[in-house]
């Protein structure tokens, strides 16, 4: 019996080490869950992770495979403690030994508005059809693969007297696959892309973000092995392929609304008006940034969304906007060495900002590194720098680069204007 003894302090150890290990991790969880809840940011925004109780046996592998660390352990079950970090690419599903866990749209309190579509993608009016994020297919190779499939049922539709037949909104993993396949097909088509670049929501991810993917095939590419990438390496894949097949995309092109006509449609632009047979909309749920209306705004300096902190090195930025977006991006670029940032909103205080970013906006304001304007709005942008009003006046600002992070103008209303149905989806798939 005395021989057993060592190996039995071993096994008691080591079982007593994992106990707390799991005991602490729990806590951190729970913790975690705790503070979202408390600043307002546990219902998910976007496709999320639901869990299983029944199923789930509490492994924590969805938690390992997460890069955003939105999920955690608590009570021995997988749960969703940030959901403001979730950006639904399904990796933790996909992870799940069990298959406890399914991504749906909205929750039991607040419900998320998703168009109706036909197993071909074509939506209530006849030659509209919606593929990718838009209609509720965030993961990459499956928007990709609807994209696709999407131009296949386009194809068979009949052109006439059409000069287009098809225009494509939007380029990222959906509407860059059909373009391709629009290509591959023969088809007259026109794609088009709001942004100055091509990727859709996956470019405004930060910088090494890991966009978590599966293995696709493209048309004219053939199968792509990715299974877990780097944002920037999937970005310049893609471009890569738009230079090796000549696909044409029409960027900084805005699309504004589309009216039948006989048995088309004619698209509206920033560019103009176009005749196709069909639409396909492969938009993101981002939708348009929304602009501060104010002289000076269009000038290349002033940017929406926040890609590469490092670009702003050694210059004055001025960030505007009062969610955590802003805040982020303020502290991000404050962290780069060499610049000056100000970070401006109309508010009296950032209400509903995560304690994290809180503390993390708090020191480096002690440290000077960044300085806080409330109760203060942009007046006019030039070159070098802004006014901004104040309840005491005006006063100016340097700012090689101005940061707008104050939300977006989703596309719904503009596709109800269409007459595109909707569905309200409540924690459903």
């Amino acid at each position: 019996m005395s021989l057993w003894l060592p190996y039995a302090l071993v096994l008691i150890l080591a079982v007593g080490g994992y106990v707390l290990w799991q005991s602490r991790r729990q806590r951190t969880h729970a913790e975690a869950l705790a503070v979202a809840q408390a600043a307002g940011m546990a219902e998910p925004m976007s496709l999320h992770p639901v869990v299983d109780p029944l199923r789930c046996i509490g492994s924590g592998t969805c938690a390992q495979a997460c890069p955003e660390q939105a999920l955690g352990v608590i009570g021995g079950k997988a749960v969703l403690v940030d959901a403001a970090a979730c950006i639904g690419h399904g990796a933790c599903a996909a992870a799940c030994p069990v298959d406890a866990i399914q991504l749906v749209f909205g929750t039991e309190r607040r419900g998320v508005d998703i168009p109706q579509v036909s197993p071909q993608f074509e939506t209530n009016v006849p030659g509209i059809f919606i593929a990718g994020e838009l209609g509720g297919m965030g993961l990459i190779r499956k928007a990709a693969e609807q994209g696709r499939q999407a131009i296949d049922a386009i194809r068979h539709r009949p052109r006439g007297a059409w000069p287009l037949d098809v225009v494509i909104v939007g380029c990222g993993p959906a509407g860059l696959s059909a373009g391709l396949a629009a290509m591959e097909q023969g088809l007259q088509f026109r794609l088009i892309e709001q942004e100055a670049s091509l990727g859709g929501a996956v470019f405004h991810y930060p910088r090494q973000k890991v966009a978590m993917t599966a293995p696709v095939t493209l048309a004219l590419v053939g199968k792509v092995q990715f299974t877990e990438v780097a944002k920037e390496r999937l970005l310049a894949f893609w471009q890569d392929i738009v230079e090796r097949t000549g696909l044409p995309i029409q960027f900084q092109e805005r699309f504004l609304g589309a009216t039948p006509e006989g048995d088309g449609f004619v698209v509206r632009t920033n560019q103009g008006e176009f005749r196709c047979r069909s639409v396909l909309l492969a938009l993101g749920r981002r939708g348009t940034p929304r602009k501060l209306g104010v002289p000076g705004e269009e000038q290349p300096h002033v940017v929406y969304r926040l890609t590469d902190p490092e670009q702003y090195a050694g210059q004055a930025v001025l960030v505007v906007g009062g969610g955590d977006s802003a805040v982020e991006a303020a502290v991000a670029v404050a962290e780069v060495p060499g610049t000056t940032v100000t970070l401006t909103y109309r508010g009296e205080a950032f209400a509903r900002v995560k304690p994290r970013n809180r503390e993390r906006l708090d020191t480096l304001r002690k440290r000077g590194r960044l300085e806080v304007l409330l109760r203060t709005e942009v007046a006019q942008i030039n070159t070098g720098r802004v006014r901004l009003t104040t309840g005491d006046g005006s006063q100016e600002r340097l700012a090689d680069a101005v940061v707008v992070c104050a939300g977006g103008e989703l596309p719904m209303p503009l596709l109800r204007t269409i007459g595109v149905a909707f569905e309200t989806k409540y924690g459903t798939a």
